[in-house]
């Protein structure tokens, strides 16, 4: 009698669907869905699903998803809720529908476990006369909607970052949208825009060169991810916080024990050395905790971007 037929007749008898669950999973390939390729949602998504594939001894299929930051979402709350079918994407999954009016997936959704996270870095094109939080702020102020920022889809990570520096700053930066961090970018060291909140990894060869000049970072603390730069609470901006966190995702209902078994073999993958140096490389850091510890930093960030809609 196979492996799996044993833990099936065990379960059954001790009437347990957890036990049968964690014990067999996962007997087939897994899908993980996600953003379109090239991005940070992306990254982490193949960073993750590799490293389980190599735990589990099982395929993680990465199944990419282009159109509006919902659709991977739908997808998912959609599958059956069994494990096979599992989500990784960022902030912007629960933060575009308070914005655009979108459809919300999130209460069909259980998390799984932080993957990574990254903070944004504040960068300037050279020219502007800014080389402070403080000084870029008394510059807006000086220029109301004389200075443009460059920023990916409306409820984005960078679009948020902009936004909130916004609404606690008392400025009015206009956002100019893109549909790539490359040609944005390309745009801002061009001088066709100012401003970027954009992500470490991206431009941390243009502010080396000369060609962009970072102000801060937006998280709560330094980082070695930019070394000696200060964060923008600390620069002139008091409390003010964007970290856009990546995360892993199973349909509502998924019985627990395939949520504590996916937590816990992610919790081993993101601690490996290799793999914090593939998010460091990136511009990210590795993630990790509880489900319960994620889906509260998920409430947390809700919350944090409602205080922006309020203003709009």
């Amino acid at each position: 009698m196979s492996r799996i037929n044993v833990a099936l007749g065990a379960a059954l008898l001790a009437g347990n669907v957890n036990v049968i669950a964690a014990d067999v999973y996962p007997n087939k390939p897994v899908r993980i869905v996600t953003a379109q390729p090239g991005g940070g949602v992306d990254y982490t998504a193949r960073v993750l699903g590799q490293g389980l594939a190599a735990k589990y001894g099982q395929s993680f299929v990465i199944e990419n998803r282009g159109g509006a930051a919902t659709i991977p979402a739908q997808n998912v709350s959609f599958a059956a809720p069994d494990g096979y079918t599992l989500l990784v994407h960022n902030s912007t999954i629960w933060t575009a529908p308070l914005f655009e009016k979108l459809p919300e997936y999130m209460a069909d959704l259980t998390p799984v476990v932080l993957a990574s996270r990254s903070p944004n870095l504040l960068v300037v094109n050279p020219n502007v006369a800014a080389r402070s939080v403080q000084e870029l702020i008394a510059l807006a102020k000086a220029k109301p909607g004389g200075l443009n920022y460059a920023s990916g889809p409306v409820g984005a990570a960078n679009y948020l970052a902009a936004e909130l520096f916004n609404a606690m700053a008392g400025v009015q930066i206009v956002r100019i949208g893109y549909k790539g961090g490359a040609p944005a970018i390309s745009d801002l060291i061009a001088g066709q825009v100012q401003i970027m909140f954009a992500t470490i990894g991206t431009v941390a060869q243009h502010v080396k060169s000369g060609r962009l000049a970072a102000l801060a970072v937006t998280g709560t603390e330094q980082t070695p991810l930019a070394p000696g730069v200060p964060t923008v609470a600390a620069s002139g901006l008091p409390g003010y916080e964007l970290i856009a966190i990546y995360g892993l995702f199973a349909p509502a209902k998924t019985p627990p024990a395939i949520i504590a078994s996916l937590n816990k073999m992610s919790r081993e993958v993101l601690a490996q050395a290799d793999v914090k140096e593939r998010f460091f490389t990136a511009g990210m850091e590795s993630g990790g905790g509880s489900p319960q510890e994620f889906g509260a930093a998920v409430k947390a960030d809700i919350a944090r971007m409602q205080r922006i809609v309020k203003k709009r």
